[in-house]
């Protein structure tokens, strides 16, 4: 029997955590990274005793943390399964991550190393709690309303991390006012991003239903999600249907991960941008999110989720193109910025909801969920690590981010052919 009050507990956990994703990897952060950040004369700034191009930095650090998550969820998930402990390690990463965004707090500008490690442990943070948050889809859901309940997660993210924004935008500017620094309000902002996700994660946390209690943690098993994974992977290459699409998956992400942890980077230094047109982009693209994931929701049901995918990454490809064709010497640069804004708006939240629901109707009935969402996790990590890593090689050796906005269509195109011709009718046929 499904629960409506379990799925919507679920649901809000999005509500919850979607303000790290926001606030700390998208919006507020990367801006006061890039304007408070001590640079030398030629844009270098010093990480661990090692001098390096401050953006440049930037991405590879994030490009580290996914790298960490990408091998700790093996791990953490077979330790999951063999336990029962699904939940609590939903709660030591929701913890972790939103400590983590609290602590970015104390960051004045010249104590990069510890922002930057701070960055790293509250995305381990949010991307671990991920895992296991979405291995419940599932187990709450039948498959025909999947879909429907991923992209209304998504959606309450995005309305629930859009109200914090926008709070915390009116507290920056009006900073004199209410007796602040426009800087020490942005650093009380880290602060209350911290206590929103930390605080309103509790009502998911009381809701979803405990695990039964199977075994004790021992050295055997901290092996055993490898082992899982293996077996996954066995699983996966046997389904022809199920690898095409998480094939396809690990390119596209390349791209939309990779956009959506630069794209104020972007904005701010290859266009020029001010701080208030980046924010407003960002909300652009946070409100047409909501329609988006809820369209493509629609959409799928009318043509299918393979199809509904196809039309998104399309989408995804026009506004690499865009993006590429964008100069800061344009009177009108960033009218084109909020149109590309629009655009990813349209699809960003529809292509992480559908392809959370997708592969969840692709998984085999009857089996512990968590090993699989892992190894779906660890696909979309190596794929952040690629796509950031290739963004900051490109800044570290052309010196122009729209040359490697270009080179993400080319993930993009891949994810596109790789998904043409699929169907869920049939696992292992072609339409």
């Amino acid at each position: 029997m499904y629960s409506k009050k379990v799925q919507n507990g679920w649901a809000f956990y999005d509500w919850a955590n979607s303000v790290y994703s926001l606030v700390i990897s998208t919006a507020i952060f990367p801006i006061y990274y890039t304007q408070v950040t001590v640079r030398d004369d030629r844009g270098y700034t010093t990480f661990l005793g090692f001098s390096l191009d401050a953006d440049a930095l930037y991405s590879f650090v994030l490009s580290a943390s996914f790298l960490i998550v990408a091998f700790l969820s093996p791990a953490l998930s077979g330790i999951a399964d063999y336990t029962g402990a699904k939940k609590k390690f939903l709660k030591f990463f929701c913890t972790l991550g939103s400590l983590s965004c609290m602590g970015l707090y104390f960051y004045h500008g010249e104590n990069v190393s510890t922002a930057l490690l701070l960055s790293v442990s509250a995305s381990i943070g949010f991307w671990g709690s991920l895992v296991f948050y979405n291995s419940y889809l599932p187990e709450i859901a039948p498959p025909e309303d999947q879909d429907k309940l991923s992209a209304k997660g998504f959606s309450l993210g995005y309305v629930g991390s859009s109200i914090l924004l926008i709070g915390l935008l009116l507290m920056i500017t009006f900073a004199e006012e209410l007796g602040m620094t426009a800087g020490y309000a942005t650093r009380v902002s880290f602060l209350i991003t911290g206590l929103w996700w930390l605080g309103f994660a509790q009502v998911t946390f009381s809701i979803l239903p405990k695990s039964e209690f199977k075994n004790s943690i021992d050295s055997k098993i901290l092996m055993n999600g490898f082992k899982e994974i293996k077996k996954v992977f066995a699983f996966v290459k046997s389904d022809f249907v199920l690898s095409r699409f998480l094939a396809a998956f690990f390119f596209y992400s390349t791209g939309v991960q990779t956009i959506i942890v630069l794209a104020s980077l972007f904005g701010a230094q290859e266009l020029g941008l001010s701080s208030d047109k980046l924010i407003l982009t960002i909300l652009i693209i946070q409100f047409v999110a909501i329609a988006g994931a809820m369209m493509f929701s629609k959409i799928s049901k009318r043509v299918g989720n393979f199809r509904a995918l196809r039309m998104q990454v399309f989408i995804w490809i026009v506004v690499c193109v865009i993006a590429f064709l964008l100069r800061k010497e344009w009177a009108y640069v960033e009218v084109g910025f909020y149109v590309v804004g629009a655009m990813v708006g349209l699809v960003l939240g529809g292509i992480q909801s559908l392809s959370r629901s997708t592969y969840s109707k692709l998984l085999p009935e009857g089996i512990d969920t968590t090993s699989f969402f892992s190894f779906y996790d660890v696909t979309e990590k190596i794929a952040i690590v690629l796509g950031t890593l290739s963004f900051g090689l490109f800044i570290d050796l052309t010196g122009s981010m729209n040359w490697a906005a270009l080179g993400l269509a080319v993930y993009f195109l891949a994810g596109w052919f790789l998904l043409k011709g699929l169907s869920m009718k049939g696992k292992g046929s072609v339409e």
